[in-house]
This record gives structure tokens, C-alpha cells and sequence, in this order.
């Protein structure tokens, strides 16, 4: 397998990418000369975005519309991806959300879960043969440390239908532990592919997050504003992943502050995490690949 050798040139795929650590993110890959590709969710949001990365060097960016919520879009983001580049060399699922209410997409899924896991679960399975054959490529998916919360994953009340209004950010954590348990078994699946999967947590960071969910939450994160890491602090390790050789040999791993640390039991059980994969597949009707592992 050849040698990572940075992002300048590169295609990079990312979502989340108009606001927060995903802007901050692909402002810092493009001025490196990455060849960026955003999916957001609305075009006003997505100009501002580009002509910010535009004018700190960003070259030639494109975008494709989606909301990541309906698995119908999410396959045709895919689709619309694989038209458009013949390599896909670093896929950043970074989009993500917390709702304080529970809600059901269009596919009848939790949205919470929808948006967090089940969106970057099925956009990556969808490009993986485009990943693997741009070999070396890479994954990485925005976790957090608030997974530090969840006990496990419910796998006997997956639509969180129990109290969900005391669960709203327990049900985020959940999703979050979900992240990163993805991560590891993508990893291990990947093994000797060629493309390498990672996962990290970007602080506590002062972005639009966690600002739909009504005036007292938005005073709460308003108040812990001075607390919180810049958006640009908090997407450092997401371009460092992106960009450094050195963690080639982490495939699978989980990372803050640009070094591999220890998630907590629950998400360094590996058979919770073959059993979220196949629970992830019959929730987005996934034909189960052929792995050679």
C-alpha cells in the first residue's frame, strides 16, 4: 500500500460542513489544496460556506445538496458522488444533531439516530468500493465524548420510544457510542483494503449546535459560551486525520486533541459492535457485503 502523503491534491468528501468544526475544517483542507466536495443541506448556507473557503485559498469546491435525515437523499447523494469523482480519497462524516423531542423521519426512524449513525453508516457503505479503490483513503467520523454517558446500545428499544424527553441527550450519547463502535468494526473490516477508518471528539465546542431545541437550551449554550473551544480548536484533529501519515497504523481507532485515547467499556466491545452493523444494515435495507474478514 503507498504512503499517505497529505491532502493537497486529493478529493475530500464532507458533510456538515456549512457551520461549526466542519466549515472550520474544510476552510483548513482547502487553503492545504485539498479538492473539496460538501454536502449540506440548504444552498444558501453552502454559497456562504464556499466563499469563505474560497477566500482563504480553497480552490474549485464543490457541492451537493441533501438532507441527510432521508435515506432516499442520502442515496442520492451517493449516487450524485460517484458521478462526479472517479476517486474519492477521504470521506469526513461530520454532520450531526441533537433534538430535544423525539422525532421520526420520513423513514419512520428515530431522528436523533437517523441523522447521527444510520446517515454516515449508509453514505459510507455506499461509496466504500470508490474508497477502496482510490486506496490509501480515509474515513473518519466526528464522535464525542458524550458517549461517555451511554451505557450500551439500546438494541431493545432502538427508536428510543421510552421517556424520551428525560433521554434527549442520553439518546445523543447513545448515537455517539454508535460513532465510534462503527468506526472500530469498519476497521476491522477494512483491514488490508488499503483504507483506513478513524473517529475523534472535538471538545466542547462554541458552534450553532444544540440551538433547536428552544430558548432555554439556546440560554444554556449560550452561557457556557466562554467555556467552550473555538470551532477552529475543535476541528484540529479533524484535519489532522485527515492529513497525518502517522495514523495509518490506528485503523479503527478513537482520538481527541490529536492522539489515540481509550473510549470508555461500552465502546471497545467488539461484539456490540458486530451486532450494531447488522442491526444498521436491516435499518437502512443494506444487502450485507461480501467481507474478506
Amino acid at each position: 500500500m503507498a504512503d499517505w502523503t497529505g491532502v493537497a491534491g486529493k478529493r475530500v468528501v464532507i458533510t456538515g460542513a456549512t457551520n461549526g468544526i466542519g466549515l472550520e475544517a474544510a476552510t483548513a483542507l482547502g487553503a492545504k489544496g485539498a479538492k473539496l466536495t460538501l454536502v449540506a443541506r440548504g444552498q444558501s448556507k453552502a454559497k456562504v460556506a464556499v466563499d469563505r473557503i474560497e477566500a482563504a485559498g480553497g480552490r474549485g469546491v464543490e457541492v451537493i445538496l441533501g438532507d441527510l435525515s432521508r435515506q432516499s437523499d442520502v442515496r442520492r447523494v451517493a449516487a450524485e458522488l460517484l458521478e462526479r469523482c472517479p476517486r474519492i480519497d477521504v470521506l469526513v462524516n461530520n454532520a450531526g444533531a441533537i433534538f430535544a423531542t423525539r422525532q421520526l423521519t420520513e423513514d419512520g426512524v428515530e431522528m436523533t439516530w437517523a441523522v447521527n449513525h444510520l446517515a454516515p453508516f449508509l453514505l459510507t457503505s455506499l461509496l466504500l468500493d470508490r474508497l477502496t479503490a482510490s486506496a490509501p483513503a480515509r474515513i473518519v467520523t466526528t464522535a464525542s465524548d458524550a458517549h461517555r454517558g451511554a451505557k450500551g446500545i439500546p438494541f431493545d428499544d432502538m427508536g428510543s420510544v421510552g421517556s424520551y424527553r428525560a433521554r434527549g441527550f442520553a439518546r445523543y450519547g447513545e448515537t455517539k457510542l454508535a460513532n465510534i463502535l462503527f468506526t472500530q468494526e469498519l476497521g476491522r473490516r477494512l483491514q488490508g483494503s488499503g483504507v483506513t477508518a478513524y473517529c475523534f471528539h472535538p471538545g466542547f465546542v462554541a458552534t450553532g449546535f444544540n440551538r433547536n431545541n428552544g430558548a432555554l437550551m439556546n440560554l444554556g449554550m449560550t452561557l457556557a459560551r466562554p467555556f467552550a473551544r473555538t470551532p477552529e480548536k475543535g476541528a484540529e484533529t479533524l484535519v489532522w486525520l485527515c492529513e497525518n501519515p502517522d495514523v495509518s497504523a490506528d485503523n479503527g481507532g478513537y482520538f481527541q486533541d490529536c492522539r489515540r485515547i481509550a473510549a470508555t467499556t461500552a465502546g471497545q466491545d467488539a461484539d456490540a459492535a458486530r451486532r450494531l452493523w447488522e442491526v444498521s444494515e436491516s435499518q437502512v435495507g443494506a444487502q450485507p457485503r461480501n467481507w474478506n474478514a
